[in-house]
């Protein structure tokens, strides 16, 4: 089997027009990207010592509202004008920079996290932003979602990433599990988060669970892949044509196994 992981020594945050790519269709990214585990998200709730969260590229906003549903208020930091848009009508309050570049005003924290995005932000630069702007005692919790295709779909999208994107920040490899792989960008980030200071030594974390896709579900989802999200229309509607008949070769259903990776530093 084959799977798209980062490789040994990734910078996917230089990759800007990856990073900022995902807004090409932001409806289709909130109804398809999944919503984090309510264990993740009590993990993080009940490690904040306040209610004030700072949520870094938030995008439309889908951990944010799972955030303010538990009882933190929360400010959004997103890139993309389009994600942000959608965000704000979504009932985010979101301001549109890059983390590196975005002004706190003087404000502070109770958390900072980063939900499936902390690997477009520099890893040494984004936190010591963190230190920055968070209250001591105050945490930096980057986490994010990882999934597992079948084989036989894994193989036809690191073949059409090969061929289409050549220079994605991900490569095709075959010895690994996509799963475990992941941890790799979080002990980069733990490494990050080291190097900045200000902070205790990161707690790397992982929670394991699965979500079933139809057909059409998993042809929803899959566009909104980091590279795909750059493939002219016609290009993506010819991978999206291969992934099908791998799906319907499967019985036009599979279950996917997610990995929801994390880090926790607390402010010193």
């Amino acid at each position: 089997m084959v799977t798209l992981v980062p490789p040994p020594a990734p910078e996917p945050h230089r990759h800007r027009r990856v990073a900022e790519s995902f807004g090409v269709d932001p409806e289709r990214y909130d109804r398809t990207r999944a919503s984090y585990p309510e264990a993740v998200v009590g993990r993080i709730t009940a490690a904040c010592p306040g209610s004030g969260l700072l949520d870094v590229g938030c995008g439309t906003g889908i951990a944010a509202r799972q955030f303010q549903a538990a009882g933190l208020t929360v400010l959004g930091v997103e890139p993309d004008p389009r994600m942000a848009a959608f965000a704000r009508r979504a009932g985010v309050d979101v301001e549109i920079a890059t983390f590196e570049a975005w002004d706190s005003g003087g404000r502070a924290f109770d958390a900072v996290v980063s939900a499936t995005a902390w690997h477009w932000v520099d890893p040494v630069a984004g936190a010591a932003k963190a230190a920055r702007v968070l209250r001591p005692g105050g945490v930096l919790v980057p986490f994010g979602h990882v999934y597992a295709l079948p084989p036989a779909v894994a193989d036809v999208l690191a073949s059409a990433y090969r061929r289409l994107i050549p220079d994605a920040p991900f490569v095709a490899r075959s010895e690994v599990s996509v799963l475990d792989a992941y941890q790799g960008l979080y002990a980069r980030a733990a490494d990050g988060i080291r190097e900045a200071g200000g902070f205790g030594e990161p707690e790397l974390w992982r929670h394991d669970w699965e979500r079933a896709y139809s057909r059409d579900e998993l042809l929803d989802l899959v566009p909104t892949s980091g590279g795909l999200t750059t493939l002219p229309p016609e290009q993506l509607a010819g991978v999206l044509a291969e992934v099908g008949a791998a799906v319907d070769e499967l019985g036009g259903t599979v279950t996917l196994p997610y990995a929801t990776w994390g880090l926790t530093a607390i402010r010193t």
